[in-house]
């Protein structure tokens, strides 16, 4: 059991990996890649590029909050089933850091969607 979950982390690292390198790919401007002029038509190819990026910005976000939501819930949720005269205290201790890693989530959707808007 415990090396299946070793290697579902792996996974998830590699796909972590993947996801980041084709975000920073999408965001590099391709005529300063590739030392070219930039053409009077050229920078319609390009605008539509920081769309794709945004998006895979807004999927990581998502996909990490929701991993550190679920792993604050479920801790508490073990917390809570092995002292259940605790369940106050417990509760009160993750309202904080999850309302925290919540607002971290809005913000950063907030960025991304004004780097998008303002482009």
């Amino acid at each position: 059991m415990k090396g299946r979950s070793m290697s579902r982390a792996g996974f998830l690292r590699k796909a972590a990996v993947a996801i980041g390198a084709v975000a920073v790919a999408t965001l590099i401007d391709t005529p300063v890649l590739f030392a070219q002029e930039a053409a009077a038509g050229a920078g319609a190819g390009g605008s539509v590029l920081h769309f794709f990026g945004a998006a895979i910005g807004l999927g990581m976000i998502v996909i990490g909050a929701a991993l550190g939501i679920g792993r604050f819930a479920a801790a508490a949720a073990e917390g809570i089933a092995r002292q259940p005269n605790a369940a106050a205290q417990i509760t009160g201790a993750v309202n904080l850091p999850l309302f925290l890693l919540e607002g971290v989530a809005i913000l950063a959707e907030v960025f991304v969607l004004l780097i998008v808007l303002l482009k």
